[in-house]
């Protein structure tokens, strides 16, 4: 089943407080709390109050969106535990990590290692606290398509790990959805946005009912729960947010 949410960092100029407070006036069921803003990386009191908020407010903690970079944040002053912690602490039963610093054509074989090798460390440090890792699906980093994330999955190698996905920019629909599908035994949660082909416009989640409607149906396929999450909406508004939040639902309860 997939359940509605939002990404905290959607509105970074809001508390903790305040985001639970949009989240339940727009009908959602999660949030995934960010490492930056609302839950930093270590602050495990903040983390604390806000797993107690989340929960008082019948909503659900999605997932800790860090901003832990394997292959590069244990050795820049990040280390793991740190961000395990914190997500212990929240209530998280996922970590988002970003897959290295570097594309995927790009990348040399060593470091391409180097992410795979502390992909599966820290997807062992997480199995033993019940939480999962998954992997940001983004552009920069080893992970900017479908092939090269499941290449790096299988040469980590390790069952605590999964993707999350979200719709390249550059890419056409067909083509996303070709992707999306070769993850599906893979894949978390899904981070749902509507901007303006080949660019970073954002625009109305509405305008984008066709594809987002095959998206969506495709993941429903894959196994377990997860989350449709919110991301990024026009104008960083609330009422913008409210409005897409509305179509989101419709589709999901379609």
């Amino acid at each position: 089943m997939i359940h509605p949410g939002l990404v905290s960092v959607t509105f970074r100029q809001l508390t903790p407080a305040e985001v639970i407070a949009l989240v339940r006036q727009a009908g959602l069921r999660g949030i995934e709390w960010g490492g930056d803003i609302h839950v930093p990386h270590g602050e495990i009191g903040r983390a604390r109050e806000t797993r107690e908020m989340t929960g008082e407010s019948g909503l659900h903690v999605a997932a800790y969106g860090s901003y832990y970079r394997t292959g590069e944040s244990e050795n820049a002053g990040l280390p793991f535990a740190r961000v395990l912690e914190t997500a212990v602490e929240l209530g998280a039963p996922a970590i988002r990590v970003w897959a290295g610093t570097v594309g995927s054509v790009v990348a040399r074989p060593e470091q391409r290692a180097a992410v795979a090798a502390d992909l599966r460390r820290i997807a062992a440090l997480a199995a033993s606290t019940g939480v999962r890792i998954v992997l940001e699906f983004h552009g920069g980093t080893l992970t900017d398509t479908a092939e090269s994330t499941g290449r790096l999955l299988r040469e980590a190698g390790h069952a605590n790990l999964a993707t999350c996905w979200q719709p390249p920019v550059d890419l056409e629909p067909a083509a996303s959805l070709v992707g999306l599908r070769g993850l599906l035994p893979h894949l978390a949660n899904v981070h749902v946005f509507q901007w303006r082909q080949a660019t970073t416009e954002r625009r109305p989640l509405g305008e984008g009912a066709e594809r987002w409607g095959s998206y969506l149906a495709a993941a429903a396929e894959a196994p377990g729960d997860r989350y449709a999450l919110l991301e990024f909406v026009e104008r960083d508004a609330p009422e913008c947010f409210l409005r897409d939040a509305a179509v989101l639902r419709g589709w999901l309860s379609a």
